[in-house]
């Protein structure tokens, strides 16, 4: 299975797995990336604390991030399994965990589409061979009707609330790590959870609560930076930019400024899942803004909400300017740099091209020259002897000569 963002992956060892499974992810996610700039572009324009606050408009964001999104990403991965039907009945699943949760089931999506297309693709390859003539129609719409049906309602019984334990889970884990003052190593569990879209329950969860307890002791609180730094991010774009996959560098201009000025992280995921190695720079990039705001002494008054560099200096007590921006520098340099040598610099890159080059040539090359082709057709076999040489030097012919 390839898509014009995933090329088909050569080998059967684990880093080809790993590649494969990435792609896989990717091909669900990046034909959807422009629904995810429009919820961005809305949802920094018009929540209250956007730059166009608007109650009418801001309705729509949770719809998009909830439904929308989901639905859509669950239809792609359907598709890239069994064509349109598996598509439509992807779809329709996808809404049974949209139903069985309360945060964005944006992981469940991928979950659960391409397992409700690949079991349609089952019962198809069951009842091509018996169904009657006549009764094709009938059959291919039950059949897609009962396969999706089910797979809904196992979404809303069973994959909705696992995600939802998972999330409760992670956010406990963070919660222990903060507990013990081992803040740089929160983003080993803060980073992948928002790669999943669990963000939201991470940081309105459980960060924020407790930041708002230290701050209203200590007049500002580091837990309000951990998740919403939005360094990592933005090195991770700009190593896409420079490093990353032709065909994906002209959509990373866009996708930092939503990030970074718009403060909508989740534009910068669907990078991630497409090479999930990828994941190791953003863990290195928050633990060293991390880091950085420890040793400046850094800390916010409040959630920086979207969590946008303006956001993040509208909440900076006085006097605390530099110490944000020495974690956001450090965090996108640190990012850059890991998921720059991730990438291979782009040696990747050209190298696919240069492979290409070389398959084109070597077919030109070893198409024979029509000039000698016409040539060794007419030429005699080398391997058929001259009739003269054949004659026995016994024959009759040979006798009268």
């Amino acid at each position: 299975m390839s898509t014009d963002y995933t090329p088909t992956v050569q080998g059967t060892g684990v880093r080809a797995t790993i590649q494969r499974f990435g792609g896989h992810l990717a091909g669900m996610i990046m034909p959807n990336i422009g629904a995810f700039i429009a919820w961005g572009l809305i949802t920094a324009l018009f929540i209250p604390t956007g730059w166009l606050p608007n109650e009418t408009l801001a309705a729509l964001v949770e719809p998009m991030v909830k439904v929308l999104i989901p639905v859509l990403i669950g239809y792609t991965g359907g598709r890239m399994v069994h064509g349109q039907r598996g598509a439509v009945v992807g779809a329709v699943a996808t809404m049974g965990v949209v139903v069985g949760a309360e945060v964005p089931m944006f992981l469940g999506a991928m979950i659960i589409g391409p397992l409700a297309a690949y079991l349609i693709k089952l019962v198809d390859g069951f009842t091509q061979d018996r169904t009657k003539a006549g009764f094709e129609m009938l059959v291919d719409n039950f059949t897609a009707g009962i396969v999706g049906g089910a797979m809904a309602i196992l979404g809303v019984l069973g994959i909705g609330p696992v995600i939802q334990t998972v999330t409760r889970a992670a956010g406990e884990a963070v919660a222990w790590l903060v507990g013990n003052n081992l803040l740089p190593l929160a983003s080993v569990l803060i980073e992948p959870a928002k790669v999943l879209f669990l963000n939201n329950a991470i940081n309105h969860g459980v960060l924020s609560p407790l930041g708002v307890a230290e701050a209203a002791e200590h007049g500002k609180s580091i837990l309000f930076m951990l998740e919403s730094n939005p360094g990592p991010g933005l090195g991770l774009l700009l190593a896409f930019l420079f490093f990353g996959p032709r065909a994906l560098r002209p959509s990373t201009p866009a996708a930092m400024i939503i990030h970074f000025f718009g403060g909508i992280h989740e534009i910068y995921f669907p990078y991630v899942l497409m090479k999930p190695r990828l994941i190791l720079a953003v863990i290195a990039g928050g633990a060293a803004g991390v880091f950085a705001f420890i040793v400046t002494g850094a800390g916010l008054v409040a959630p920086p909400s979207p969590g946008s560099v303006f956001a993040y200096f509208a909440v900076t007590p006085r006097g605390g300017w530099f110490a944000s921006a020495a974690g956001i520098v450090v965090a996108t340099a640190v990012s850059f740099a890991v998921a720059a040598v991730l990438l291979g610099f782009g040696r990747g890159e050209k190298d696919t091209d240069t492979d290409a080059t070389a398959v084109t040539r070597t077919d030109t090359d070893t198409d024979p020259d029509p000039d000698a082709a016409v040539a060794t057709r007419t030429a005699p076999d080398a391997d058929v002897k001259d009739p003269e040489e054949t004659v026995p030097a016994t024959s009759p012919a040979s006798k009268e000569a």
